[in-house]
């Protein structure tokens, strides 16, 4: 991809290259002209419904006209929206507004805790309780998510696998016996590794857990039980993208209902916990 097309607005190369796409891609074309705002906001499915076509039209409609794909595309959509936000906007530097951020995070948490399917939940931590092995699939700055959820099961006693190269958690998934489980945490419910991932797990029969902010998304649609990260429906900023509060929140309510002090004895989960506690003050 030539990266001068950042130097464009996004909706600036789509009517240069409108004449050039098919008519099924016009259609994503159209919406996105007339609905920027709605479009940045949804990912591929969602704007795939809205727009009438496919998700695969989505991404062609993305590639002829110059980006790698609709995330690429809603990055550089997002950019030129935010543009004229992030120039005027101005945060004041008192008490107040240091409150109001931890304010809107505990009202986000209130929003994913009411939003959240119950029984789903309930089946998800018997699905732990019960696996022989979790294995744990996340790409990109996600990752540590599945690190910091292994580690965790670790101490309650649960085996995982996790890595951050998809070659890795690919060969776990791919040796994963029947009474397995695989856990699939993708903010945007559409990494393509975590989706591929997800497939050969369906492949080898597997339960799926998955965590995602989108319950339209090839994520959700693939997983057995969908964890949803989102209170509500916000605005896309991909600089807010890189924030995984909401994602720790779930896989921390998941494990809270998980912990079970006859299985941490049994298998002694917190021996490391005691060796380690030297090299603490």
């Amino acid at each position: 991809m030539d990266n001068t097309i950042f130097e464009k607005e996004a909706l600036e190369v789509i009517k240069e290259n409108y004449d050039s796409i098919f008519s099924a891609e016009k259609k994503v074309a159209d919406f996105v002209l007339q609905n920027p705002q709605k479009a940045v906001d949804s990912n591929v499915s969602e704007l795939a419904k809205q727009s009438g076509v496919s998700d695969a039209t989505v991404v062609r409609m993305c590639h002829h006209i110059g980006y790698t794909g609709y995330y690429q595309f809603r990055i550089a959509l997002s950019r030129e929206l935010g543009r004229k936000q992030y120039a005027t906007s101005s945060r004041l530097q008192n008490k107040d507004e240091v409150g109001k951020v931890f304010h809107d995070y505990a009202e986000a948490m209130i929003a994913i805790g009411e939003r959240i399917d119950v029984d789903v939940m309930w089946k998800c931590v018997n699905l732990l309780k019960t696996c022989r092995q979790a294995h744990l699939m996340a790409v990109g700055n996600t990752c540590p998510l599945t690190q910091y959820m292994g580690f965790r099961l670790g101490r309650l006693g649960i085996k995982s696998t996790y890595n951050v190269a998809a070659e890795y958690f690919l060969n776990h998934v791919n040796l994963a016996d029947p009474d397995d489980i695989l856990i699939a945490i993708s903010q945007s419910g559409t990494s393509r590794q975590v989706v591929q991932g997800m497939e050969l797990g369906k492949e080898k029969g597997l339960k799926i857990i998955a965590i995602t902010a989108f319950a339209q998304s090839p994520v959700a649609a693939l997983a057995d039980y969908v964890l949803l990260s989102a209170g509500k429906e916000e605005p896309f900023n991909y600089y807010k993208g890189y924030a995984h509060l909401n994602e720790t929140a779930v896989i921390d309510a998941l494990l809270n209902f998980v912990m079970n002090e006859e299985l941490i004895k049994n298998k002694q989960a917190d021996k490391p916990e005691i060796i380690l506690s030297e090299y603490k003050m």
